[in-house]
This record gives structure tokens, sequence and C-alpha cells, in this order.
């Protein structure tokens, strides 16, 4: 089947907060955004259908997903990871940053503490502080050009600290590596031998270039089942983040128990009914249309690779093993973060996300995200070039 993501889509004045809000967020109204991780491509048409039809019944009432969602899902995780859930572990939640947020309330206590690996995906840290928990940081390690886990470091950091949660990205934002098999397990048996809850946040597992492989965490040994909650959506794959709709699956029913008991508290259960047919849809028929996608979106990885290059040799970016995301080292250019930023907001014109808001691991780098028409890449690097010159 063909699809054309080469086509621009005009976003302007549709309440997306990528393109209507700089001006309330300080920048220029008129920036090119490459910031907040949605794409700006079309959804597959039977998505859409699918909200068209719902749209037309004309009743919004309180909705939950059909029984039959739950084969819909089981299956299509099965196809693309080989594993299947059981029924008992799905529960949905409005997002994935709010399954963060309920797993921090509902698996530690005020002043515990949470371990994270930055630079990361920064709501990691904002649902740990702003729920009065320790944030405890074992961050990655820069190794050619790339990122390894310092698993030393990461121990000592878990008994130092009486860690009582892990919150992994897999694979992982913003430095796009996909965690090998042997990583992935390191980090499980840690935990299981300091009796640390894994919360593993996959949100864009579907994005993963060749060469690499997706584990999910939970599978990849028995003891792991019961010691992880396992965060997954179609929000990412297939471009449906506004309508807040999460598959959160937990093998262990008292983790479980007490999982949903916070939800509970916060009065939130009830779900998008144009989420849940959306989901349902995604999985039931979008695969033609994201495997396109991810190759397509792998031609921009190397389309920034070799735009760098030849013109902007200053500038470090190694390819993402996966994600969508360009993780652009800047620091050869000596600049302090607040000289870059300015420059990337005022000179260049581009709205991208600055790299201390992943950590002070990210000085000196920018966030972009290139799931867009190559023609609108271009247009952002070739103004980079420009302000650069």
């Amino acid at each position: 089947m063909s699809f054309d993501f080469d086509r621009i889509i005009d976003r302007r004045n549709t309440n997306s907060l990528k393109y209507d809000y700089a001006a309330e967020r300080g920048r220029p109204k008129d920036i090119q955004p490459l910031w907040v991780a949605d794409m700006d491509f079309a959804v597959p048409a039977e998505i859409t259908a699918a909200i068209q039809k719902t749209a037309a019944h004309g009743v919004f009432g309180y909705s939950v997903p059909s029984p039959e969602y739950f084969q819909i899902l089981s299956d299509s995780l099965f196809k693309r990871f080989s594993w299947r859930p059981q029924p008992e572990w799905l529960c949905n939640t409005p997002g994935v940053v709010y399954a963060l947020a309920m797993a921090v309330k509902a698996f530690t206590r005020e002043n515990e503490s949470v371990i994270i690996q930055q630079p990361v995906y920064y709501p990691f840290r904002t649902v740990i502080t702003s729920n009065n928990r320790r944030l405890i940081n074992s961050p990655l390690v820069r190794a050619d050009g790339g990122y390894i886990i310092d698993f030393s470091d990461f121990e000592k950091k878990i008994t130092d600290n009486g860690v009582k949660l892990f919150i992994l990205c897999s694979p992982h934002n913003p430095v796009g590596r996909v965690w090998t098999r042997g990583e992935l397990t390191r980090l499980g048996e840690i935990c299981l031998k300091h009796n640390v809850i894994v919360v593993s946040d996959e949100i864009h597992s579907d994005f993963v270039y060749p060469g690499n492989k997706h584990y999910t965490f939970h599978t990849l040994d028995d003891r792991f089942l019961n010691n992880t909650v396992l965060c997954t959506s179609p929000g990412k794959s297939f471009n449906l983040a506004g309508l807040q709709f999460s598959d959160i699956l937990i093998p262990n029913g008292d983790l479980r128990k007490r999982f949903t008991a916070e939800c509970d508290k916060c009065g939130y259960d009830q779900l998008n009914i144009f989420g849940i047919v959306a989901a349902e849809a995604a999985y039931r028929y979008g695969e033609p249309w994201l495997a396109a996608l991810v190759a397509y979106l792998e031609k921009n990885a190397d389309f920034i690779a070799g735009y760098l290059k030849q013109n902007l040799p200053q500038i470090k970016y190694q390819k993402p093993e996966g994600t969508y995301l360009a993780w652009l080292d800047f620091s050869a250019l000596r600049l302090s973060q607040k000289e870059l930023d300015r420059l990337i907001t005022y000179k260049a014109g581009l709205w991208l996300d600055s790299g201390l808001i992943f950590g002070a691991e990210g000085a000196g780098f920018q966030r972009i995200n290139f799931a867009c028409p190559r023609s609108v890449l271009k247009e952002a690097l070739d103004k980079l070039t420009k302000a650069l010159s």
C-alpha cells in the first residue's frame, strides 16, 4: 500500500499545542516547531473512519472498551513483539504520564526514592518531585557518540538511597537507544536483587530501526513478570496523543490492585470515547501504515546525518536506534545553554527542545522531532545552517 508522508498538512489554528501556542510559551508566533513528540502526519484512514462513525452517532456518554478490544490488543502485541498478555493485566488510563504519576503514588511513600537515567523524558522527573518523592539519578554515560548504562552506579545509587521504584525509558527518549537484551536483563536482575519495582515506559517501542530489536521488559525473564508495570499506548505509534488513551499492563495482582486504587482516588476513571474507537481501529487495521511510516522515518534520520555531515559538521549526531527524535550535540560551538537556546529560537527561528530540560546531562544538546515531511525537515536544517553561518 502507498502512503503519502510527504504531504504537508497545515496544523495551525487547530488548537495544536505544537503549532498554536508559541506566543503563550514565550516564543515568536511564526517560529517553526519541531519540539513536542507528536507527528505531522494524518492517521490511517481506518482510524478517521472509525472516529467519524462514532461522531455521526451523536451521543457521547461514558464509555469503556468493548470486550473485543483486549483480543485486538493481544493479537497486535503478538504480531509485533511475539508475546500475549492476560486479560486481567490490562488497565486503561488517559495517558502514559498519568500512569507514571499513579505508579509513583501507588508504589512509594513521600520522601522515598525513585531512580531514573538522565538525560531522560522530563515528565519522569516531574511526576517524582511533584509528588514529594526523592529523585535519584543514575546518568547514562556517553561512549563513542552514543550512550551506555553505568550498572555499578545504578546499583550503588539504589543501595545508598533505598530506592523503591525505577522508571525505565525503553526505547530511550531523547538519546534514541534501543536497549539490548543483555542491558535490560542486567537492569532487571539488579532491581530484583534490591526489591525495586520497574515501571517500563515503552511508548516508542514501534519505532525501532533495522539492526535493533525492542524487548518488552517483563518478557525477558519469568522472574520479572511480577515486578513490572508495562506502559504502552497507540498514542505515539498512530499519532493519537490528543485522544488520551493508554494500555497499562500489570501482571502482579497486588501491584495492579494498588495501582487501580490510586487511579480511583483521582476520580478520573472514564476514557475518551474517541480514544477507545481510535485505539481499536489502530491495532486492527494500522499495521501497513505503521510499517511504511517507520521506513519513512528511518530515511529522515539518515537525511539528518547526511545533511549535517555536508553542511554542519560541527553539530554531532548519532543516528537513533529508535524513536523519531534526534539528539543533536552543539557543544563544539562552546555556547552556554542560554546562548544556544536563543540562537536556535531567535536566529534560526526554530522551536526545539532544549537539552537541559532532560537533566543537567543534556547541556549543549537540542532535541528535534523529525516525524514530519522531509521538505519540512530540510527547511528547518536550512534555517539552522543560515543561523550558524
